[in-house]
């Protein structure tokens, strides 16, 4: 709810009329929308000094990531991989099951718990750096004004800014002759909402939520199948990686239909089931179907013209280096750019996106972003792979080490994992990282450390790790791709 203090103060500020140069606005910088790019700038900007307010248009902060999307659905994984007992199958067997009978009930206690609990530490942080929140849909009437239309009854309000920041995220994208109903036929955003846990499910769409989602219910036991137009899945990610992910998806009895494409989803008539029709004529039957074919900006309320604004076809902005838009005071930051769609990215150009706004100085290492896939296996890659180096021509090579050779490895049961280390042939630096296993997302900054200050392979040859850790593995590796040199 949007406190009733800082709406009188708009009142009053717009009853003023003409105000000294400095109160020409209502604020020094508006940010639509509470994702972590919205809360990124805004705390950057509040740390800076300025008038700052956040307007989120749902009942809730968080944006998608909290309430629907990252925060729910990694938690939902933690919960398969604990009840299902996954992670101890390759020690106490096949049949060991922390759970026998799992339910949707069960998964979801642990991600409204989380839930909950982000969106608390979400609001004190607002809070504590003096950030107005308003709980309205915006909409934008000039390029530094925006009217806001209030949920809690107190009308409709015009405000203006300096500098506006659009971080509203996206939407799932769902072509409109699928029958999406939220229970047999449901988008990631339905998820949640889910009664019960199906036997078969069909998942159309193999990008980073399809997989991961497609994992986890190969994990729990549910025949998946997995259809997408693509040939092959993550096209940005390390190949060899992918090569071993479908082959532990496929020993969970995950069927794929790849290069396939949807001619026709439809839910049979008295019957709770789902009937996919592949354009080769092929025909899909399951209990449900999970439609993931991607997002879509969340800008088409935002009257982006009122502000000289176009977005693309899927509803995405433009923005430059510095994240501005065609007018450029106004910014955009998070997924409604686009790629990579990551939280952590998100996060960062909010900080970049205030900064710039207010002419303070900062720089990143935007070039050397990690990628967490939570795919179970998780996957983690930073800098270069295999198939862009082979491409520019640069001497290279590689060295390998697998979970199974490590005795962490072995300790925590995981006999898939993988690390690989690509560097150059000639001045051994390290050029890319890429990682399949338990703990992926979280090793893979080692990596990233190493290639931001343009170390080499020598690095984790000398470096002493604890033993028995999963970082040992960064050792092994540098060693097979010394050894390779000879």
């Amino acid at each position: 709810m949007s406190d009733p203090a800082v709406l009188e103060l708009i009142d009053q500020a717009t009853a003023q009329g003409a105000r000294p140069a400095r109160d020409a606005f209502d604020f020094d910088m508006l940010v639509l929308g509470s994702g972590p790019a919205g809360q990124r700038a805004a705390i950057q900007a509040a740390k800076l000094g300025k008038r700052t307010a956040v307007v989120e248009r749902r009942a809730v902060i968080g944006g998608v990531c909290i309430n629907t999307g990252t925060i729910p659905s990694k938690t939902l994984r933690e919960a398969v991989l604990y009840l299902s007992g996954y992670r101890e199958k390759n020690i106490y067997g096949a049949s060991y099951t922390v759970k026998s009978d799992i339910s949707m009930s069960d998964l979801l206690f642990r991600a409204d718990h989380v839930i909950r609990n982000e969106i608390d530490v979400t609001s004190h942080q607002l809070r504590r750096n003096g950030i107005n929140v308003l709980s309205a849909k915006a909409s934008f009437i000039g390029d530094h004004k925006v009217r806001l239309e209030f949920f809690d009854g107190s009308s409709v309000r015009d405000v203006t800014a300096r500098n506006i920041v659009i971080a509203v995220g996206t939407d799932v994208f769902c072509d409109p002759s699928v029958p999406v109903d939220g229970q047999c036929i449901f988008t990631s955003d339905d998820v949640l909402q889910l009664k019960d846990l199906p036997r078969t499910i069909a998942v159309v769409g193999a990008g980073v939520i399809g997989l991961e989602y497609a994992t986890m219910f190969a994990a729990l036991g549910v025949r998946v199948t997995l259809i997408d137009k693509r040939d092959r899945l993550l096209p940005f990610v390390d190949h060899e990686i992918i090569d071993a992910l479908v082959y532990h998806m496929r020993q969970h009895r995950v069927t794929m239909r790849l290069g396939e494409e949807v001619a026709e989803i439809e839910r049979l008539d008295g019957d709770q089931r789902v009937r996919i029709t592949l354009a080769s004529g092929k025909r899909v039957n399951t209990e449900k179907a999970l439609y993931c074919i991607g997002r879509q900006g969340a800008t088409a309320d935002l009257n982006l013209d009122a502000a000289g604004l176009t977005a693309d076809p899927r509803g995405l902005l433009s923005v430059d280096q510095n994240y501005r838009t065609e007018t450029p005071h106004i910014y955009a930051v998070g997924d409604v750019i686009g790629f990579p769609s990551l939280a952590s990215t998100s996060m960062e150009q909010g900080r970049l996106a205030a900064c710039d706004a207010f002419a303070k100085e900062a720089s990143s290492l935007a070039a050397l972003f990690p990628y967490g896939i939570y795919t179970i296996p998780e996957i983690s890659v930073v800098g270069r792979n295999e198939e862009d180096l082979t491409r520019d021509g640069v001497p290279y090579e590689v060295g390998k080490a697998f979970y199974r050779e490590i005795a962490r490895g072995q300790i925590i049961g995981d006999s898939t994992g993988m690390l690989k280390l690509m560097f150059h042939r000639d001045n051994r630096k390290l050029l890319g990282v890429a990682i399949l296993g338990e703990g992926a997302a979280d090793l893979i900054h080692i990596g990233q450390a190493v290639l931001a200050h343009e170390g080499g392979i020598d690095y984790f040859v000398d470096t002493v790790f604890n033993y028995p850790t999963l970082a040992e593995c960064y050792k092994t590796a540098a060693f097979d791709g010394v050894n390779r040199l000879r």
